[in-house]
């Protein structure tokens, strides 16, 4: 199984777990200075994939669904960052311009409901339901399309 499929269907799960239940990085803590600094490790030929611009619109609606369920519960919530970032981490693992693009893509879903809604309504609620069939329509077709 590929690690897009293994992230897909663990996308798939989490949002039926929270519908049947109703691009914060986290920070280091600071290293100690080296004396002598060695290079930085050569960056990997970008390995574009036939699903990247699914990928990005599914990061992006998944930075969207992870604000407007915080918006909207009393307990905020971090799984769809973290589900996002372990997809970003698998996918782009030595890739930094793919992870660039798809953290660029969370966070955009992200702060557009943030520039929209500061209070939870119907509408914000409806938006958040949307995406996430969204996501998870778009999730099944990638698996799908391009599972093993």
């Amino acid at each position: 199984m590929t690690s897009v499929t293994i992230m897909l269907r663990l996308f798939l799960t989490g949002t039926v777990l929270l519908v049947a239940a109703g691009a914060a990085a986290q920070k280091r803590p600071p290293a100690a200075e080296e004396k002598t600094q060695s290079p930085p490790p050569p960056a990997a030929e970008e390995r574009p994939t036939p699903y990247d611009q699914r990928l990005i619109r599914l990061a992006e609606i998944l930075g969207s669904v992870h604000y407007l369920r915080n918006l909207c519960l009393s307990q905020p919530e971090d799984n769809w960052r973290r589900a996002t970032q372990e997809l970003i981490d698998k996918e782009t693992a030595d890739e930094p311009q793919r992870r660039e693009r798809m953290t660029a893509a969370f966070n955009r879903g992200y702060r557009t409901f943030a520039s929209v809604y500061t209070t939870c309504t119907e509408p914000a609620t409806l938006a958040e339901r949307r995406y996430r069939a969204e996501g998870a329509t778009l999730a099944s077709e990638i698996v799908a399309r391009f599972g093993n």
